[in-house]
């Protein structure tokens, strides 16, 4: 195995600075429907609904590892990193210039977990089941994209959003 390396100062110089917001996304499903809760109280897509879990990737985490825990942390269930299949990859902007609106999301859906799924958190005010031919008005736009697709059948392993 080759030794590990960091990048020198001037490399990060010379090749730009940005940054790149991992975030881990667990749709979970049992049927044709799909877990949403309501975002509530986050100053962002308050009052839309959202996938069931999702959220950053902490420094020293694996994306697989983040999905697992936000499902625990946002709906109580366990989930086993081997239940996840991945839905798509998806590059996001905002098309701010801004560092914080560069994102790299990582779906997941998931059918199997222990636990009976219940909101965890006060970031949300609402938590129901959809079938994906009846999904409700207000998704937030990146995630409604996703869940068409899928239900449309045309759901890519890469995806980009607001470019």
């Amino acid at each position: 195995m080759a030794a590990v390396e960091d990048y020198s100062e001037a490399y990060a110089g010379e090749h730009g600075r940005f940054a790149v917001i991992p975030a881990a996304y667990v749709v979970l499903r049992r049927g044709d429907e799909v877990l949403l809760q309501r975002r509530s109280g986050t100053g962002y897509y308050d009052g839309y609904w959202a996938a069931g879990a999702a959220g950053h990737v902490e420094q020293g985490e694996s994306m697989l590892a983040a999905a697992a825990r936000e499902a625990l942390e946002e709906l109580g269930v366990h989930v086993e990193v081997h239940d996840l299949a991945t839905l798509t990859v998806m590059h996001r902007t905002g098309g701010t210039g801004a560092a914080i609106d560069e994102r790299l999301d990582v779906f997941f859906a998931c059918t199997r977990w222990t636990g009976d799924p219940a909101l965890q958190e006060d970031k949300a005010s609402d938590l129901r089941w959809f079938a994906l031919d009846a999904l409700p008005d207000q998704v937030v736009p990146h995630e409604v994209a996703v869940l068409e697709a899928w239900r449309d059948g045309t759901l890519q392993p890469v995806t980009v959003f607001g470019f």
